[in-house]
This record gives structure tokens, sequence and C-alpha cells, in this order.
């Protein structure tokens, strides 16, 4: 169907939008339409409404789609003045501010696609193009056709670097123009296969699959015949060959490939270890599938294939893969992350996938090698780098967000049992034999009564019983905290001043939040107890947790007693700062190591309950000299862990921690709300962006998948375990930013 919109139409439709996006959508079958379509949905969820992407989709003369309302207009491919007059019409729509094409020689009419190119010489707006293949030595007439469409485009997305050095090398097109994108990818867990072999009816399955749409290109026969050998030495092989066969070839050709794969099966007496799913899959049936598979297999027969959607996404599912050495497989399974065969060679495959059933280290080696690498693919990662080559063209919004993940307590609850919240995971999995510590159950118990206070859940109710319970026992008779519990420092280090100060900081907001009397009331008796040995702490960290502490108590209560032990703590603060302090070092001490913002931020705190301008102008001050080396290029680098940062010494960039991310962001938050200047509160949002992909690698840290948070930030890569200090940190900030904007009037912006 070629439905024309006239121009109130699309207004009424697009507005406020400002990119479209021109290529296939579904429901047509095709992997371009897959990719157009998540690509759209991922900007929408990371940037709408600020942002609106919409579609401008391709049909042909044979098919009628039911569009849902993304598309706001359609292109009959094979006519070429619907290409020029659709140019027309969106020259003329004041909303859409970029077009973004997603080519592909196959989806535009005339030779080669030649259709697009009256449609580039009439679009008058900016025109961004993804290659989705990319030809070594071309023709003469590809190569003329490709040309004239980075000529005609401001700037050109690929997704494998050695697209750059073909479109360079052979087109003679610029580098400067060229970006590399990654192909995107959903979120997926990184888990065993045995659950998501259950859901399937697979179970005591050992599982290889293939999947995509059917044509004689892929060389499945290549993988079917390798088997015969390796069901010998595992009998329990399955070979899962999923999806349907592409509909182009199915209206030439019928089902004969198809056909032929299943004689072959026949013949060789496979019919036991070799199953069709022949569907056209959705994403979550894709996913089951890849998440219950050992191995993935790429049988690809064209060398030259720059890109691999089923490829990326087995990836990132953290999956051993092999593949056929095609240009893409070459690029992303570099550095042990799977394993490249011959082509056409049976024996080659057998070879491979022996190799990585026969040792299951190796086999858990690349599966982790792959899916930290894939990190930089999943789909928000992918929409922001789409924003920054768009900005590049026309500035359409800040890379900065202030739209945030939804709110899960998912893998906390996951990491808390009966006990309290273990330390520990393995990827998602709590290791429990990492035990517990105070320090994550204090942590845990103030994001525990903010989701209370914010969403009423009996969920975050019953958990903050089980972190008050657990400081509860971890307190002794004198009133001091024992930090290590069931774990392999329980006897090397039993006591720390952070954890204890930390603690009171807890302690202090749960009675500041906690509405059911019995409950606060316990917290202040466990806070009273422990009150005595705060003027024993040395560390300036920990006089700082237990200073934040008391000015939540005392948002409360009204205690003259408590505001003396916060003076003391304020004014040790000064003394620190003044003595270690000078001409270009704003600091308390003589390095900057992690939670370092929580100094400032107790002098931000103390000041709001004293007024005493002093620690105003510390607070500001520090907080100044801190941002001037943290925030780099635009994004927040925290301190890294290895060197940390001396006074008159180069600073360490790396690992970074989730810890000093939310530290940074709560600062600068409560900086804005107690003086009031914008640049804190901008400060804040681009700290807690940190967690959404805004840093030097620009991967997200935050696994929506899970509710969990990886666990540092290394130079070249993320740790993916989702400990209890990572999740917590990350879950605190969000709620303390989700309290703030309910709170506020009217939206701040970034």
């Amino acid at each position: 169907m070629n439905r024309k919109m006239n121009k109130e139409e699309i207004d009424a439709v697009l507005e406020p939008s400002k990119i479209a996006f021109l290529g296939n959508f579904p429901p047509c079958e095709c992997g371009i339409a897959t990719f157009t379509q998540d690509l759209v949905s991922a900007m929408n969820k990371r940037f709408n409404p600020k942002l609106k992407s919409r579609v401008i989709a391709l049909n042909d003369n044979s098919t009628v789609y039911n569009y849902d309302k993304k598309v706001i207009m359609e292109i009959n491919r094979e006519d070429i003045e619907d290409f020029i007059n659709k140019a027309k019409e969106i020259n003329q729509n004041d909303n859409i501010n970029l077009v973004c094409i997603q080519h592909e020689f196959g989806i535009f009419g005339g030779e080669f696609g030649s259709y697009l190119i009256p449609f580039l010489e009439t679009i008058e707006k900016p025109v961004v193009t993804t290659f989705h293949s990319v030809l070594a030595s071309p023709d003469l007439v590809r190569k003329r056709i490709v040309r004239f469409i980075c000529e005609k485009s401001a700037a050109i997305i690929v997704m494998a670097s050695r697209a750059i050095d073909i479109l360079h090398d052979d087109y003679g097109v610029s580098r400067e123009k060229i970006h590399l994108v990654f192909h995107g990818i959903p979120l997926a867990p990184f888990r065993n296969s045995a659950r998501y072999k259950k859901n399937l009816r697979l179970n005591n399955k050992t599982v290889i699959s293939t999947f995509g749409l059917l044509s004689p290109g892929k060389g499945i026969e290549y993988m079917i015949r390798a088997l015969p050998k390796l069901v010998k030495k595992y009998p329990d092989l399955l070979y899962l060959i999923i999806g349907e066969t592409h509909p182009k070839v199915r209206r030439k050709d019928g089902e004969s490939y198809r056909n032929r794969l299943m004689e072959e099966v026949e013949n060789l007496g496979l019919k036991n270890h070799v199953k069709f799913c022949n569907k056209y899959l959705s994403l979550k049936e894709i996913i089951e599938y890849l998440l219950a598979s050992d191995i993935y297999v790429c049988t690809n027969l064209d060398p030259n294939q720059i890109v691999s959607g089923t490829l990326s996404y087995a990836l990132g599912c953290g999956k051993a893969v092999i593949s056929t050495p095609v240009e893409y497989a070459k690029e992303v399974l570099a550095e042990e992350r799977g394993l490249l065969v011959k082509l056409k060679d049976p024996h080659s495959f057998q070879e491979a996938v022996d190799k990585i059933l026969s040792d299951r280290e190796f086999k858990e080696k690349i599966e982790n090698n792959a899916y930290n690498y894939s990190r930089k693919m999943i789909w928000p990662m992918v929409a922001s780098k789409y924003l920054e080559v768009f900005n590049n063209v026309v500035k359409l919004r800040e890379e900065v967000t202030d739209k945030y993940p939804s709110i899960t307590l998912k893998h906390l609850k996951k990491l808390t049992d009966e006990y309290g919240c273990i330390q520990f995971s393995k990827s998602s999995m709590p290791d429990k034999s990492s035990g517990y510590t105070l320090d994550d159950n204090a942590r845990a118990l103030i994001a525990s009564v903010f989701h209370k206070n914010l969403f009423k859940s009996s969920n975050s109710a019953e958990l903050s019983k089980i972190y008050l319970n657990f400081l509860e026992r971890a307190q002794e008779e004198n009133g001091n905290f024992k930090n290590n519990f069931m774990n392999e420092n329980e006897s090397l280090k039993p006591y720390s001043e952070d954890a204890f100060g930390r603690a009171i900081w807890a302690l202090g907001c749960f009675i500041e939040k906690e509405k059911d009397e019995e409950l606060a009331g316990k917290a202040m008796k466990i806070f009273g107890k422990s009150e005595k040995l705060i003027s024993e702490l040395n560390s300036p960290r920990a006089k700082a947790f237990a200073a934040i502490g008391i000015s939540h108590y005392l948002k409360k209560n009204s205690d003259s007693g408590r505001i003396i032990e916060l003076v003391r703590l304020a004014d040790f603060l000064v003394k620190e700062y003044e003595e270690n302090s000078s001409r270009g070092w704003k600091w308390f001490e003589d390095k900057l190591t992690y939670s370092n913002s929580s100094l400032s931020e107790a002098l931000f705190l103390a000041h709001e309950v004293t007024q005493n301008k002093k620690y105003l102008e510390i607070a500001e001050e520090s907080l100044t000299f801190l941002s001037s080396i943290v925030f780099v290029n635009g994004y927040l680098s925290p301190i890294g862990e290895s060197g940390w940062c001396k006074r008159k010494g180069e600073r360490s960039f790396f690992d970074q921690q989730p810890l000093d991310a939310a530290s940074m962001a709560e600062t600068c938050l409560e900086a804005y709300k107690i003086t009031g200047k914008r640049e804190y509160y901008k400060r804040a949002i681009l700290a807690f962006n940190w967690f959404l992909g805004k840093n030097h690698l620009n991967q997200m840290m935050y696994d929506e998948t899970t509710g969990g948070c990886y666990d540092g930030l290394s130079r070249s890569n993320v740790n993916v375990n989702q400990g209890a200090e990572s999740t917590i940190t990350y879950l605190t900030t969000r709620l303390i930013l989700e309290e703030f904007k309910r709170n506020v009037k009217e939206p701040l912006g970034v």
C-alpha cells in the first residue's frame, strides 16, 4: 500500500519529532526491517519525548503492510517518481530535521538500488546513511552509486572497522565522514543454558544452533555434514536450524533449499539430531533459543559479509560462537571471542565444535570474552552513538539524558536472603560464599527505605526489616559494629571505621524516612548505642559518613546534643581541609581515593543544619576542585582505584567504581538543593549518566534485564559481575533522583 499523507497529517503525527528513519519496517520480514524497528525503539526509549524517531517505510507493488503509528510515510520502492515526491514532502515538513537511511542494495528500486539517487538529489534535509553492506573491489556501477550516496550524506555509519577501510580505499570516502557504530543487540542476561533448555523442552541436550532467514548462501549443509562424527562422541547433540525461508527466495524457488537440507539430514541418519524451526521468530523467541544453546554456528558463505545481526545477537547472549571467516566474524571473534572455520569444510566445523565441547574452561573463557565485548553493542549504547553522530550533523538535543531506566528491586531481592544482602555475584548470580558485610547492608537499608517511601512497596518494607535486623545483629555490646560475616575477611578484618560511619549514615537516613514508629524506634536504639563511639573515629571518610547520617537524623528530630556532635565532625573536616589544602590542591587529604565527594557533602549538610558559612564555603570550594579533576571531556571519569590521585602526582583513571559515580551524583544534587546553583544539578545528571554509558568506553553499566549494576569499568572493558556495592549504589542514586524529580514543581532539564 502506498498511502499518501498531506502535510497537516504528517505534522499531527510527527510533532515534535526530529528524525525520520528510511528503510524496511515490520511486518516486513527481513533483517533491515528488524534493525530499523529496534533502532527506532531504542532511540525513543532513551530520548523521547524530547526527541522522537519515526519511520518512512519502503513498500512494493505486491504487498500491503499494516504498519504501526511509528510509520508516518511510505515509499513505493518500484516507483522512481514516488521517491522524488516523498523527498519534496519531507523538505516541506518543519518537524523532520534529519533523515537516516538504512541502506542495503536490494531494498531500493532500480539497478543496485539506484532509485535512491533521485531521492538524494531532491532531499534538502541533512541525511545520514547506515551501510548494512559494504562490498570490497566493487564493479563500476556499484562504486558510482555508493560514492554518490556518500557525497550526498552528511555522515556515514558502518558496523565494522573493516568497512571504514573499504569505503576509504575502494570508494575514496574520507575517513572523517565515516563513523563506527556497532550492530545493536537486545539486552540479554549472561546465564547458564540449563534453565532455558528446560523451557524449550531441550533438557539433557547439547544444543548447537543457527538462526536466520534461510537461503542457499547460508551454507548450513556443511555444518550438517560435520555432525555424524560429532554425534558419535556426543550422543545428546542436537542441531537446531531456526528460521523460515527468506520471503524472496520462497517466492522464487519455494522451499527447495530447506528440502535439500532435510534430505541430507535423512541420508546421513541424523533425524534425531537435527530439528528445523520453520517460522519467523519474535525477538523473545530468538533470545530464548540462543540462551538455550551451548554453541552458536554462523555458516554463511559470503566472505565479504561486513555485518551479521544473528552473529551479533549470539555474542550478546554470551555464546561460544563458531563462524566461517566472513569479514564481520574475523573482526568480532578476534582475541578469543570465538572460533573461525574454513569455508565449505565440514571437518573444520567438526574440529571446532569438539574443541569447545571437550574443554569446559575454554568454552567458559570465550563465552565471557564474547559477552564482555558485546556490552558496547546493546541498543541503549547504539542509540547514544547514533545521537552523537546526528548531533555532529545538526544539533538535536543534549546527549546527557535525564530520562532514566525504570526502577526495579529485582537484583537486590535476588542478592538478599533471610540473613542479609550477599556481598558478591558471579555475573548476576549471587555468590553466597562471599558472605555479608555491614557496609553493603547499611547501603541496602538506605535504598530500601527510599523505595518504600516512593512506592509504598511491601517488598521494600520487608527488605528494610532484613537489613535493619542485620545491623542490630552486627552491633556488639559496646556499640561497635562487626563488618564481615561468613566470608574470608571475617577473621582478618572484623571492624572498619568506614563501615561504622556508613552504618550511622544508614540509620540516620532510615530514621528520617521511616514512617513505621516501631521500626524507626528500633533504628533509634541502634543509633543511640553506637553514638558514643563516633568521637573515637579517625578516618575523615568515616567522620564524613557519620556527619551525613546525623544531618539526616536532624531533619526529623530536633536534638541539641546531636547538633553539637555534627559541629564537632564538621569542624574536624574544616581543620583537615585547612591543613591540607593549598593553592593548587583544595582538598581534605593529600590524595583522592574513593567516595571523595562525601567529604564535601558532609559540609553541605552541616551548613544546612547550622547555617555556618565556613562549612558552605569549604564544601563548594572542595567540590569545585574535585569536579575539575573527575569531569573530563564532557563526562565523569572517577578516580581509578589502581593508584588513586596524589598531590603533585598523576591521577589514575582505572579501574573506576560505581560507588564513586553514585557519590558524585548524590553530592552534586545535595549541593543544588542547598545552594540553588544550576551547575550542581547539571553535574549530578552528568555523573549519573556514567551508569548509562556516558563514560570513556561508552558502555552501559546498568543491566536493565537483571536490575543489577556492573562492578567496575577498566581501561578496555566492563567487569560484568553484579555485586551488592555496585547494584545498591546505582539503585540508591536512582531513587534519590526519582524523589527529587517528584518534588520539583517544574522540570529542570539538562
